[in-house]
């Protein structure tokens, strides 16, 4: 009994070991298939969404966020569509009222939503604001008998909201309501019709966005001050067509043209005071650029037009205004953009000045030295880009001699004798300008070669033109050995054999025999002359050679 019992209980564990044996095997493999399915969720899953993602994500952007703003844009032109609908037969101020209070739950609702629905809020803040003008507005216009009827009283209450939205702005540091608020000044000063209004409107919107820049560094409303402040401006000059008149160019008052000496002070000043002054980023490039070009171009078009009777001095005052600027940035920062746009535009408002105060052709004279100026404060700026820009005006200056001068007569000699002095002067100071390439000074002199003969066969007589030439060629021979440059050398070269093709060419079949037998004579013997000291310079320097050798 005991041998079958124990018999039993061995075959009983035995087939439980095998039982737990293929439990365990059974786990075990359910574990795994298990595992290799969450690996394979795991690695699956991702793609899923990712490619979910991308395919909803412009969706979501859309309904989130496009459809915010386009909806709050179509409520608010709704709305506006509301507030100028003719009630004829309710009181004047009942429309107003409402758009007041339309605009109160606006903003409320706003602030409510600022941080639930937060982009939301921000539309709504907008677009509030910009129906609470909207809404003062209509105080004014829209109405067959508006609540107010004098636009003293209707400018004043549009810039309180004007200074409302800009101090939002500051609060919540949007450069978005920054620039709402620069756009309604614009159209106050627009809706004022009043010059003098219109030009400190234009002084307040210059001096509001130059704030934002020193401040805040915001970048954008500021540039986008300077153009609106020009730009109004210039819808004055033209009878501020916006408001019904006819286009036409405006007469008075004069003193409009001070305000706009205003203006590049003002902005000037936002670049000057900047946060970060030790770099010139594309910001002050662009804003130096617009605020430099739109107040010469709009100041040049007023006093050519309407106030030409003292040309002279006004010029003269903004040429000193800009050149003041140039200098107080390069001293400041030592700005190279800054600096070169408000010199090349004082040196072009000097221009002006000259042409206006001298007759044709005297101020080609003072046009051509002026030239030397240029290069001058050019050397002192260390500004190779006023080097290349005076060079082109100084080309353009001489071609309009040619071409609008009746005669050539002794002011071409000028444009010679500046062409080379300003190639001396580039080589003097080479290393102050950091010229690395010679370019400049051989377009100097390559100008002074062309010009010297071109002037001297308009000048000389006839007979006297070779003997002219030669003359020239030997003073470059004379610089050459003074200065010891190679360069009057050629210069000196390419003069001789210009004269011999001048003496060949031309002088043979038109000269008189005198003439002829005189131009032969000079050209043959200093011909003869510089071959000999060409040939002792060349024996000299042969034997140095042999003698290190």
């Amino acid at each position: 009994m005991t041998s079958s019992s124990d018999l039993q209980s061995t075959k009983t564990l035995k087939a439980l070991k095998n039982l737990e044996l293929r439990v365990s095997r059974i786990e075990k493999k359910l574990y795994i298939e298990s595992e290799q399915e969450d690996l394979t969720s795991d690695l699956k899953l991702p793609s899923l969404s990712v490619e979910t993602e991308s395919g909803d994500s412009l969706e979501f952007h859309i309904g989130q966020y496009w459809f915010a703003k386009l909806g709050i844009v179509v409520l608010a032109i709704g709305i506006a569509f509301l507030l100028t609908f003719p009630y004829e037969n309710l009181p004047s101020f009942l429309p107003i009222l409402f758009g007041y209070v339309l605009v109160a739950g606006i903003l409320m609702l706003s602030h409510f939503w600022r941080e639930s629905i937060a982009h939301i809020a921000r539309y709504l803040l907008g677009g509030g604001l910009i129906l609470l003008y909207f809404t003062t507005l209509r105080l004014f216009l829209f109405s067959e008998q508006p609540v107010i009827s004098n636009s003293l009283i209707e400018v004043p209450l549009l810039l309180v909201v004007v200074f409302f939205t800009l101090a939002i702005s500051f609060h919540k540091k949007s450069r978005f309501l920054a620039g709402v608020s620069l756009t309604l000044a614009l159209i106050t000063a627009i809706i004022s019709d009043q010059p003098l209004i219109m030009f400190l409107i234009i002084t307040l919107i210059a001096a509001m966005s130059t704030i934002l820049r020193i401040k805040y560094d915001w970048k954008n409303p500021f540039i986008y001050g300077i153009i609106i402040s020009y730009f109004t401006h210039f819808l004055w000059f033209i009878n501020n067509p916006f408001m019904g008149h006819k286009i036409e160019l405006v007469i008075s008052p004069s003193f409009n043209i001070y305000f706009i000496l205003i203006y590049i002070l003002i902005f000037a000043a936002g670049n000057l005071f900047r946060q970060d002054n030790e770099t010139e980023d594309s910001t002050v490039i662009l804003s130096t650029f617009f605020n430099s070009f739109g107040c010469y171009s709009l100041f040049l078009l007023i006093t050519l037009t309407r106030f030409n009777t003292n040309l002279t001095l006004s010029h003269s005052i903004i040429s000193i205004l800009f050149l003041a600027l140039s200098i107080i940035f390069w001293i400041r920062e030592k700005s190279k953009y800054s600096t070169f746009f408000y010199a090349i535009t004082g040196y072009t408002a000097l221009s002006v000045a000259i042409i206006a105060q001298f007759g044709r052709p005297d101020y080609f004279v003072w046009l051509s030295w002026q030239s030397m100026l240029v290069i001058s404060t050019a050397i002192w700026f260390r500004s190779k880009f006023i080097v290349v820009a005076n060079f082109c005006i100084f080309i353009i200056i001489f071609i309009s001699y040619l071409i609008l001068a009746e005669t050539i007569s002794a002011i071409s000699i000028s444009f010679g004798l500046v062409a080379l002095l300003s190639a001396r002067i580039l080589n003097w100071q080479k290393l102050r300008l950091e010229l690395k390439t010679e370019l400049m000074r051989n377009a100097y002199l390559t100008s002074t070669f062309f010009i010297f003969p071109y002037a001297l066969y308009h000048l000389m007589p006839a007979g006297y033109i070779a003997i002219s030439w030669l003359i020239i060629a030997l003073l470059y021979y004379a610089l050459s050995v003074i200065l010891k440059n190679l360069k009057y050398r050629w210069m000196a070269v390419m003069t001789l054999v210009l004269t011999v093709l001048y003496v060949f060419i031309i002088g043979i079949p038109n000269l008189e025999p005198t003439y002829r037998i005189i131009s032969f004579l000079a050209l043959g013997t200093v011909l003869i002359i510089i071959s000999i000291i060409y040939t002792k310079l060349r024996t000299k320097k042969d034997s140095v050679q042999e003698n290190e050798s």
